[in-house]
């Protein structure tokens, strides 16, 4: 009588090993698996286990200029499309000629995504503002709104700066149209007669429109105060509650919800008792920011300010563009949205009041 001995190995493979008497020495190795077929067998004569040997696969050494250009070309957008920084794609570039030409297509250009865009400020050259350029002809918005606030408040090239914003908010980028009603509110790169009011307000509905919360708390205090529009101050409560809302949803899906319980975090929504992380600036305005830091050596202009909201970074074009505090009269904005921000996240407790002739 055959005696069967079974033996389970730790990863689900069951041997059953079948001894078929005294007088035969031999033994019949039997495995069943859900892997497919056995990867060990034993040798009869010896009872030692042998490995059975491994498949060779050679490739070419042409396999890659094999593949197709349409197959390059759609892994190319995805790598730009969701790209944690400039060198995430920058570097495939300088992997070989095929990649540098393929990478550089208008298709893969113009999916750029805005952290593939953010270059920085200490690292801005000729090529960095050439690449920009490049993504900004293929009509990647992202591309068009970088680059167009770089020339317009850094470069003071304010034709081309804000033709390419324009360009941007065409394809309804949010940051883009909202940039364009501070320059009409404030009538930024010329003289205060080029303020255009209605037009400010116009952007600022249709960035608001397009998901632009900024824009909306802009367009709550316009119709608060009757800047620009017809005065009314029960539609205007109500576009900054729905900021506030879009605010704490957006924080929401993006940080835990010990967020709104704890100490930490910035108090943007205290009019409901709770606390989040202030917003990530997009890569515009923290390359504006670091462009005037004391660390660039870039100036901004004799007697000019910048916004103290800390997450703007835009400059004045002309003295006294922006408007000031007018209790302390330490502290100025571009826009009345950067001055609530800025009211909730910090000033509210550094404003002191002085004596209004110190002011001017």
């Amino acid at each position: 009588m055959n005696t069967q001995v079974s033996a389970h190995i730790s990863f689900g493979h069951s041997i059953s090993i079948y001894y078929k008497g005294s007088n035969e020495e031999e033994f019949d190795c039997r495995m069943r698996t859900r892997r497919g077929p056995p990867d060990l067998c034993i040798d009869d004569e010896r009872y030692r286990f042998l490995k059975r040997p491994k498949v060779q696969v050679e490739f070419s050494r042409d396999f890659f200029n094999s593949l197709p250009d349409d197959l390059v070309l759609c892994v190319l957008c995805k790598l730009s499309s969701t790209a944690g920084c400039p060198p995430d794609f920058i570097n495939i570039l300088f992997t070989c000629k095929r990649l540098n030409i393929l990478g550089l297509s208008s298709i893969v250009l113009s999916k750029a995504c805005r952290e593939m865009l953010a270059v920085k400020a200490k690292n801005w050259s000729e090529s960095s503002h050439r690449f920009l350029k490049l993504c900004a002809d293929t009509g990647n918005a992202e591309a068009c709104y970088t680059l167009g606030m770089i020339q317009f408040y850094c470069l003071q090239n304010r034709g081309s700066g804000a033709s390419l914003m324009a360009k941007a908010a065409i394809a309804s980028h949010a940051p883009a149209l909202y940039s364009l009603a501070v320059v009409q509110f404030n009538g930024s790169g010329g003289t205060k007669s080029d303020k255009d009011l209605r037009a400010g307000v116009a952007l600022c509905a249709r960035a608001a429109f397009v998901g632009h919360i900024d824009a909306l708390r802009e367009l709550g205090h316009c119709l608060q105060d009757g800047y620009g529009v017809k005065k009314n101050v029960a539609e205007g409560r109500r576009f900054l509650i729905q900021a506030n809302a879009r605010e704490l949803a957006s924080v929401l899906v993006t940080c835990p919800p010990s967020w709104l319980a704890g100490e930490g975090g910035c108090r943007l929504l205290s009019d409901f008792g709770c606390n989040v992380p202030s917003a990530e600036p997009h890569p515009a305005n923290r390359f504006l920011s670091e462009w005037f830091s004391d660390r660039t050596g870039n100036v901004i202009g004799p007697g000019l300010r910048l916004c103290s909201q800390s997450i703007c970074g835009k400059p004045e074009t002309r003295r006294h563009e922006f408007r000031r505090c007018s209790v302390c009269g330490a502290v100025n904005y571009c826009s009345r949205a950067c001055q609530a921000l800025d009211w909730k996240l910090r000033h509210k407790v550094e404003c002191t009041a002085v004596d209004n002739g110190a002011l001017f």
